[in-house]
């Protein structure tokens, strides 16, 4: 059996490193000493280094949804996973919602541990883990769909707001979406747990209407985890009413995540209608920007 090929990496032009290992691809922003930025970025390389082949030897039990006992996991960033999905299990959830904010999360602690990096930030396809001082300040742009070529919103994060992880779920996203957002951010204290709440919320996000349409996910693809549930493959204009009818559902599930103190702050989009929910400060930007477009 051939040993798993070493992630791939390259520098971006504004300085950022890109690792990329199957589907994990990250971007990754480190600021600090010079001489702790370049051991930043081996110990970003090496945290990545047999993640993959790791995880996927617990790939039938992470794709398993969550019921009545916590599984048991060997990898660490398994567990993480699980961990993060746990609070929702009363809704159907498996540990694979929080995948992308747990690898971004375990890449970012190997970075932070080095002395000297002042603020970090791991993109995991959207999904992003921060390391912030508490005087630092990092300007975040968000985007509604894949497609889009430049940010069209804003979240601005201080160190001392206490986010540590942004996650971004919608039906036009990467992942399966039950829902209809065009984009649900969540702003959270860790980024697994950011990644399995809007994923949770994007959900929410639903109503009934023929232009909507759904497939099951094992249609899409053999391998989802969501197995026949129905996913959204598409979603034509709606009327506004209906518009804000599904944004409510949505916000409804927020409101209780934030009552739970699972997230900090979200920010729900559909055909140009947005709701912002807690994290005055960073939310407030995120308004800002979406009423520019």
């Amino acid at each position: 059996m051939s040993a798993w090929p070493a992630p791939r990496r390259a520098m971006l032009p504004d300085g950022r490193l890109h690792l990329q290992d199957g589907p994990i691809d990250l971007v990754i922003g480190i600021e600090g000493l010079r001489p702790a930025v370049l051991q930043a970025r081996e110990a970003a390389a090496a945290a990545l280094t047999g993640l993959l082949p790791a995880l996927a030897m617990e790939l039938p039990l992470l794709r398993t949804p969550l019921l009545g006992r916590m599984p048991s996991f060997r990898h660490p960033v398994a567990r993480r996973m699980a961990e993060a999905a746990w609070p929702h299990r009363a809704i159907f959830i498996t540990p694979m919602a929080a995948v992308a904010g747990a690898v971004a999360e375990h890449v970012l602690a190997a970075i932070a541990a080095v002395p000297g990096v002042q603020l970090a930030h791991v993109n995991n396809g959207g999904d992003i883990a921060l390391h912030l001082s508490p005087a630092s300040t990092l300007r975040v742009g968000l985007v509604e769909g894949p497609e889009a070529g430049v940010p069209d919103g804003l979240a601005v994060i201080r160190g001392r707001d206490g986010v540590r992880g942004i996650a971004t779920s919608g039906w036009r996203g990467r992942s399966f979406s039950r829902g209809i957002a065009d984009a649900v951010t969540v702003l959270a204290d860790r980024a697994p747990e950011a990644d399995a709440a809007a994923t949770i919320i994007a959900n929410a996000v639903d109503v009934d209407h023929p232009a909507i349409l759904r497939a099951p996910a094992e249609s899409l693809d053999p391998d989802s985890d969501l197995r026949d549930l129905p996913v959204t493959t598409h979603v034509g204009e709606l009327p506004p009413a209906l518009v804000a009818e599904a944004l409510d559902h949505g916000e409804a599930c927020a409101e209780r995540l934030l009552a739970r103190g699972l997230v900090l702050g979200v920010c729900l989009r559909l055909q140009g209608q947005v709701r912002l929910l807690g994290a005055a400060d960073a939310l407030a930007a995120m308004d800002r920007a979406a009423s520019i477009r």
